[in-house]
């Protein structure tokens, strides 16, 4: 199910700065017991999402609470703004649960971003321990005809690569602080 919007991704190619910065970024609201999330930008071609910015968002346009994340309209408009003004398409995101539940919630399923080959990603304990690797998170795919998938431990080796080369860029949008 290839279009020109939304073209097969059968790997993500994530640099490790991506990964670490979005860890830090979730782990700011973790340390309030709040979950987080962290969108990635990047670009698909030939088969192949790559990430190169983490997006944090923060302030009003976003509520973030104990076992509970909310992103306004208005706010993913502000993303997409910025996407498009750096020619870029959002591929992905992490977010946080607490505990070791590392599975989508039905609220992610019912209302996450539901675009074919999203990436989203579970880090679990709030990502409070920057010691997290891709492997102890939920990496999960939407598939246009099944909706939501986990992706097994040899699929996410084969399908998501930790790029340790290329460095990726943090913005914001909302609050800077």
């Amino acid at each position: 199910m290839s279009s020109h919007f939304f073209p097969d991704v059968e790997r993500w190619s994530l640099p490790s700065s991506a990964f670490s910065l979005s860890l830090r970024e979730l782990a700011r609201d973790g340390a309030r017991g709040c979950e987080s999330i962290a969108l990635w930008l990047g670009r698909r071609a030939q088969g192949e999402a790559r990430v190169s910015h983490v997006v944090g968002v923060r302030g009003g346009g976003v509520l973030k609470a104990p076992a509970f994340l909310q992103i306004q309209s208005s706010m993913l408009n502000d993303v997409t703004d910025m996407a498009i003004q750096l020619g870029l398409v959002l591929v992905g995101q992490i977010h946080s649960h607490p505990g070791l539940f590392v599975d989508l919630s039905p609220t992610d399923r019912a209302h996450g971003v539901s675009v074919h080959h999203y990436l989203s990603v579970v880090a679990p304990g709030y990502a409070l321990d920057p010691a997290t690797t891709l492997a102890d998170c939920g990496v999960h795919v939407f598939e246009a005809r099944r909706g939501y998938r986990r992706l097994t431990g040899v699929e996410v080796t084969r399908r998501v690569r930790i790029d340790v080369v290329a460095e990726a860029h943090f913005l914001t949008v909302g609050e800077a602080a």
